[in-house]
């Protein structure tokens, strides 16, 4: 029988504080705001897209302290367990010494109406932690979750430059941060009641079998970001809950003999460097994933087992032939992750099961993955279409290909005809525009706000065309022998 407890315990403005009788559906920031009376965090979208919300939260994982900012409005109260929290109250000191994050803002006038603020100071702060001489690059990807509505970024940018030069000592994590986190660690399962229903928060994958054999009808909390806006926007409650936070085996990532295996509540953020050593695209990708914030929280997992048509990992996942490792307290179930995929809403998961880890085999000689994403905004944004192309070419010929979309049917899709039209064939101009026919028939995409049926039928079609321009030398591609008509502007 498994050991349990009913209060969550976390690091907190110099303490370690517990908490009991909570609502599993009460965000972190109700918490600041309502109950702690902490009202430097706002709530601005309620969805993790703008950023106002912000605070750092620190953790560990393989007994190394990792310190990310997060969407405090979706982030719910029992995943602070185990976990320190920072907020814009916590940067200066007790004499009132503005930190340098704060200070570089007043100096490069960096706040106008003042509402973004709180949140902006907290994602630089963090990269703060990170480097005190940051590129702009950097720091272009650290505020691409923090919308300014007053469009003062020019100055907000600067203050980002001037911050390590300012004071490049001063730091808001305690020295003995990991001790105090590792003195919370512990194997207990968290379970309570709040006023629907009630939650669990296992620490083990064996007690998450159990709690999945008992209740295959709970709803699963991974990173959050999907059920925390069932929350805030949809209003939804729910009898039962498990989250997933707890369970250290499940964060997993490692090189195998079989390839790259990814447990399913590996974060982006931490899953990135991995997965840009198996395919560099793969870290463009993730750049473009979300924000820093949600990267911090969103899971490989996550995204592959809610089944969205739209979600971006899993076309590059499947183009890459990975394999999906259910379990359940019946054991191991191995499949490929594009036969995950049943229709819209429906996967291949039977009850009391639950996604562990997705492995990628290691790539053959002449492989390569190009991955493209096409959205509204550059950061994010949901893609109207995501091309995954997994091709192995040998000697110029087409040994394999591998291509896959996400936005253009109710599931994440293979072009099986445009993939047949490749291989064997010679990867060349008049392959290329041939294979290109046969993708612009191959799907009948759905229009809806993000884009109608027509362009994403185009885009497909024209995305592989710059795999091509992409993967040649030859000066005939960039030649005019295509009349510009046949490319119709997507």
């Amino acid at each position: 029988m498994m050991q349990s407890r009913s209060t969550i315990r976390f690091w907190h403005r110099g303490a370690i504080r517990s908490l009991g009788n909570i609502d599993p559906i009460h965000t972190v920031l109700e918490w600041l705001r309502e109950d702690e009376g902490l009202t430097g965090s706002k709530e601005g979208c309620a969805e993790g897209d703008c950023g106002t919300c912000t605070a750092l939260m620190a953790w560990l994982e393989n007994g190394e302290l990792i310190v990310r900012p997060v969407n405090t409005c979706i982030v719910l109260l029992p995943m602070l367990d185990g976990s320190a929290l920072f907020t814009v109250e916590d940067l200066a000191d007790e004499s009132g010494t503005l930190h340098p994050v704060q200070q570089a803002m007043v100096d490069a006038h960096g706040s106008q109406c003042g509402f973004c603020t709180p949140g902006i100071v907290m994602a630089l702060a963090g990269l703060y932690h990170q480097t005190r001489e940051p590129s702009r690059q950097q720091i272009l990807d650290q505020l691409a979750g923090n919308l300014c509505r007053c469009t003062g970024y020019g100055p907000i940018v600067e203050a980002a430059t001037m911050m390590g030069r300012l004071d490049p000592t001063r730091s808001i994590i305690p020295t003995n941060l990991a001790d105090e986190l590792s003195f919370l660690q512990d194997d207990q399962c968290l379970q309570g009641s709040g006023p629907d229903g009630e939650w669990f928060a296992p620490a083990t994958i064996d007690d998450l079998s159990l709690l999945l054999e008992a209740h295959s009808d709970a709803t699963i909390v991974a990173g959050a970001t999907d059920v925390g806006l069932w929350v805030t926007k949809q209003l939804l409650t729910f009898e039962r809950l498990i989250f997933l936070h707890r369970i250290s085996d499940l964060r997993s990532v490692q090189t195998t003999d079989a390839g790259l295996e990814i447990g399913a509540m590996a974060t982006y953020a931490s899953a990135r460097s991995a997965l840009a050593g198996f395919a560099p695209a793969l870290d463009e990708l993730i750049r473009r994933f979300g924000s820093e914030q949600v990267r911090s929280f969103g899971t490989i997992g996550g995204n592959i087992a809610n089944g969205s048509p739209i979600g971006d990992m899993p076309p590059a996942l499947i183009a890459a032939n990975a394999q999906l490792r259910l379990r359940s307290a019946e054991g191991d179930r191995v499949i490929a992750l594009e036969d995950f995929f049943i229709d819209y809403g429906k996967q291949d998961r039977h009850p009391g099961e639950f996604v562990e880890a997705v492995v990628l085999p290691r790539p053959g000689t002449g492989w390569a993955l190009h991955v493209h994403k096409l959205s509204k905004r550059f950061d994010q944004d949901i893609s109207a279409v995501c091309g995954a192309f997994a091709l192995t070419i040998v000697d110029g010929l087409v040994r394999d290909a591998r291509i896959v979309f996400g936005g253009m049917a109710a599931i994440p899709r293979r072009a099986l005809a445009t993939e047949t039209a490749l291989i064997g064939e010679l990867w060349n101009e008049d392959t290329v525009w041939a294979a290109m026919g046969v993708l612009e028939r191959e799907f009948e995409p759905m229009t809806d706000q993000r884009g109608g049926a027509d362009y994403r039928r185009i885009a497909a079609r024209n995305l592989l065309w710059k795999v091509w321009l992409d993967t040649t030398d030859d000066a005939a591609a960039m030649s005019l022998s295509r009349q510009s008509s046949d490319f119709v502007d997507a």
